[in-house]
């Protein structure tokens, strides 16, 4: 069985939750708790490719935050 997420067809949307972590979901579903639309939909490809341009730090918002305050000390 194919999953929503295999398929190159449809419409996703570009969703990021409160650590700054993206993802793609599907146009015709309800967006998941702790996460938020940033105004980008389109083919998965087009989506990705979003999420590869402004994801530039893999590390979650609370790790970034702890490394700069210890590096402040």
């Amino acid at each position: 069985m194919t999953s929503v997420f295999d398929r190159d067809d449809i419409q996703f949307q570009v969703v990021v939750n409160h650590e700054e972590q993206y993802s793609i979901w599907p146009d015709y579903k309800a967006i998941p708790e702790g996460w938020r639309a940033v105004g980008k939909s389109g083919l998965k490809k087009d989506c990705l490719a979003y999420i590869d341009d402004v994801w530039t730090d893999m590390r979650p918002l609370s790790l970034r935050q702890q490394m700069a305050a210890a590096a402040a000390q």
